[in-house]
């Protein structure tokens, strides 16, 4: 078991993401590197000054740009829109781990007798025009459907019978205009030695344990308890959670960390260790601002962000408006070691404007000079990556 302060935990967990000292990650080999790192990126598709996966790449990668990711997942095909924690993006390479899900969904699909005769009318569609969205497809015929894997569809026919084809794999997205969505068939994409492999770890127990070791790698420091960062893991209720870490333990897979002033233990993965020698030699580190997404791999527990960081972060955007504190879209704002407060921030891209609308400062935190060019740097490159040519600040709290 390794002992750590309640400082030591945080500048571990800020080096393994990459958002403290230089930069770790750089350009889109760095978006790849950072991908295989974490496993997978929490995907949403509201875009106020970035989406989310975009939002997570922009504060760990230098120089990244939107069209960094868009090429990794629909010209080299290195990473794939699947849903893995809800809908993510996820290494191409992972394709043949979620096996289990795709043919859950192909079981799921035998209950509907007109899938079928739907689905033949995809592919004819498809063959004859190219990569389609729901909107370009008209079916013969009324259909609504609930996905085995994550989406409910409503009675949209058409979108039903393609997330159908999307669940069981037989259907990538190509790409994607703002948020609609196009498919096409995924042999096309997808190498054959992954898109027919058979599913790696047949063993239900092999494969919750690779499922929590990728989300420990993900976050750098969990609990064995309840927390939002083992979603959409079918089947790992309590007690198979308990038996995943014991096993890891044993294996010598994970380490145990002790906290100071913290009653759970946290466990972080054997591969990590020689960056929690790093941390214990109390090198200084060189203090980056930056704003994090809200489904950001680094806050997934906010729980553990609240004990370890004294942060408390709610994305109140399904928040009713009469109940939010801050506003419907706010990012954390990190400074160094410590979250120092959120920043409202809207890209106004008719007038190529970053407007910063509000920032409310945590209690205590002290508007040095600085900070305040810290922060200035990391607006001017949040407004690059919008493509803002301005920045308008309304408001500061």
């Amino acid at each position: 078991m390794i002992q750590l302060t309640n400082r030591q935990a945080r500048q571990f967990l800020l080096l393994k993401h990459g958002l403290l000292d230089e930069y770790k990650f750089s350009g889109k080999q760095g978006v790849l590197d950072f991908a295989r790192q974490v496993g997978c990126i929490q995907y949403d598709p509201i875009d106020v000054c970035g989406k989310n996966a975009e939002l997570v790449l922009q504060s760990r990668i230098k120089g990244f740009t939107k069209g960094m990711l868009a090429d990794l997942l629909y010209e080299d095909r290195s990473l794939v829109d699947y849903p893995d924690k809800n809908l993510a993006i996820i290494p191409v390479e992972d394709w043949p781990y979620f096996e289990r899900y795709r043919q859950a969904a192909r079981q799921h699909a035998e209950r509907y007798p007109e899938m079928e005769a739907l689905t033949a009318q995809v592919r004819a569609h498809i063959q004859n025009h190219g990569a389609l969205s729901s909107d370009d497809l008209k079916l013969d015929g009324d259909f609504s459907w609930q996905s085995a894997i994550h989406w409910s569809s409503g009675n949209n026919s058409s979108r039903s019978v393609l997330e159908q084809m999307y669940s069981t794999g037989e259907l990538i997205i190509h790409h994607k205009k703002g948020t609609r969505k196009y498919y096409d068939i995924a042999k096309k994409y997808i190498q054959p030695n992954l898109l027919s492999a058979s599913e790696p770890l047949e063993d239900e127990l092999e494969h919750h344990k690779w499922r929590v070791l990728r989300r420990i790698g993900s976050v750098g420091l969990l609990w064995n308890r309840a927390s939002d960062a083992w979603l959409n893991i079918w089947g790992l209720k309590a007690a198979q959670r308990k038996e995943v870490f014991r096993q890891l333990l044993h294996e010598a897979r994970i380490v145990a960390v002790a906290v100071e002033q913290m009653k759970d233990m946290l466990y972080c993965l054997a591969e990590d260790l020689p960056l929690i020698e790093a941390v214990l030699q109390n090198q200084e580190s060189k203090l980056r601002c930056e704003l994090i997404a809200p489904l950001d791999n680094f806050i997934w527990d906010r729980k553990l962000i609240n004990e370890l960081f004294d942060f408390d972060y709610t994305w109140e955007i399904y928040t009713p408006a009469i109940k939010r504190k801050f506003s419907y879209y706010v990012l954390p704002l990190l400074y160094g070691e410590s979250f120092i407060g959120r920043a409202e921030i809207i890209a106004e891209r008719k007038t190529g404007t970053l407007v910063v609308k509000n920032i409310w400062y945590e209690n205590g935190v002290k508007q040095t000079t600085q900070l305040r060019t810290a922060l200035n740097s990391c607006f001017q490159k949040f407004a690059i990556f919008n493509g803002c040519e301005t920045i308008s600040a309304e408001s500061m709290n």
